[in-house]
């Protein structure tokens, strides 16, 4: 093991073995001790553990209420020859330059980090270059680089792609054939006698069968606007889990309340407009400009459409306007409950040197919570839809 004290020039071996050491000095709170460590690497003939212990040199003195120390560390790291830390270096100066009221140096600062950070990395910093720009009244800058944070941020919306080819594939084959039709209600159909009889599966299967060429073209025109919005904020795994218990939310609301059987997804599509609606004004994500744009109409699609629901229904049009405001009031809940996973007002400028903050374990506990509650609620309605079946 490598002796801080020692002096000449150290081995690779020595000094990778000394940067752990430090590191983990840093994180159990020994700054002092950790920057004396670090100092030993300064001018190591690998230039990336000498960026290393620059970028650890300015943790340790920041963390020591030493902000002129941390500030020349991160500059000595920024200038220090190129490597995959610069960065860093570059991300964690331009934080500095914002806290010191300095938002045009703060501007080159994450240019630079932009250019150089690794692709996983580059919408924060883009979102960040949008806020700045926008401080500084560059209107377009901002547009364009919040454009490149949705695009990097946001994951190919895969879910969305799947549920769409799956339910437009059974609804034209639904409008082609009346034999066809009739099989997929069958199947997958909200039958609520057969839900009473245990098939409670139809609950989430529902959302594959649609009532003609209109009925299918509005619900799957609804789920390709809002549901890659919804995707990119949360990823792939919370945005089905989303799709899925907003459908049985709304099921649940229509078996409770709607005595004849329901075919449609616009229960969980109604589910994404709630979780979305409730997001943007609760955790207010990042967005690029054309996501901005489709937001900004939630509220009043979500108005427009409760408005024509009621309004066809009392018309005797059939619809289970029940199902819609189950799924609408479920997935409100769910956006209520839990942050998206991309770059939000609240996290978008993190003190530097500090690790990425997710949710703490009181917000994990109240998440929790909430959904244990909401699948209460829907067991609840279950009950109560079957006993008055049986």
């Amino acid at each position: 093991m490598s002796d801080p004290n020692q002096p000449g020039p150290l081995d690779h071996a020595a000094a990778t073995d000394l940067l752990a050491r430090a590191d983990a000095l840093l994180g159990s709170g020994e700054f002092a001790i950790a920057e004396s460590y670090y100092g030993r690497l300064i001018g190591a003939g690998d230039a990336t553990i000498h960026v290393a212990a620059l970028l650890g040199i300015a943790d340790c003195r920041y963390r020591l209420d030493d902000e002129p120390g941390a500030r020349a560390a991160w500059e000595a790291a920024a200038g220090a020859p190129e490597t995959a830390l610069s960065w860093v270096a570059w991300k964690r100066l331009a934080a500095d330059r914002v806290r010191a009221g300095d938002l045009r140096g703060a501007l080159d600062a994450y240019r630079q980090a932009e250019s150089r950070a690794p692709a996983d990395e580059r919408a924060e910093l883009a979102a960040r270059l949008g806020w700045l720009n926008k401080e500084l009244g560059n209107g377009n800058a901002a547009e364009r680089a919040f454009g490149r944070a949705r695009r990097s941020g946001a994951p190919t919306p895969i879910v969305t792609w799947a549920l769409l080819a799956v339910t437009i594939g059974i609804g034209f084959s639904s409008i082609l054939s009346p034999d066809s039709q009739a099989f997929w209600f069958t199947l997958f159909g909200l039958d609520k006698q057969a839900v009473a009889a245990g098939e409670s599966y139809r609950l989430v299967t529902v959302v594959f069968v649609h009532a003609g060429f209109i009925h299918l073209a509005s619900n799957m025109y609804a789920l390709y606007l809002v549901g890659p919005l919804v995707e990119g904020l949360y990823g792939h795994t919370r945005f089905l889990a989303f799709y899925v218990l907003t459908a049985i939310a709304a099921s649940t609301a229509s078996y409770v309340l709607v005595p004849q059987d329901a075919v449609g997804a616009s229960g969980a599509i109604f589910g994404l407009f709630g979780v979305l609606f409730v997001v943007l004004r609760v955790h207010r994500p990042l967005l690029g400009r054309a996501a901005r744009g489709l937001a900004s109409q939630v509220g009043a699609l979500i108005v427009l459409n409760l408005l024509l629901g009621f309004g066809l229904m009392g018309a005797g049009f059939g619809i289970d306007n029940a199902a819609h405001v189950g799924g609408l009031l479920a997935g409100a809940w769910l956006g209520l409950l839990i942050a998206p996973r991309m770059a939000t007002l609240r996290n978008a400028f993190a003190r530097p040197g500090a690790a990425p903050q997710g949710p703490s374990s009181t917000a994990l506990l109240v998440s929790v919570a909430g959904i244990l509650a909401l699948l209460a609620v829907i067991g609840f309605g279950l009950v109560l839809g079957t006993a008055a079946r049986v």
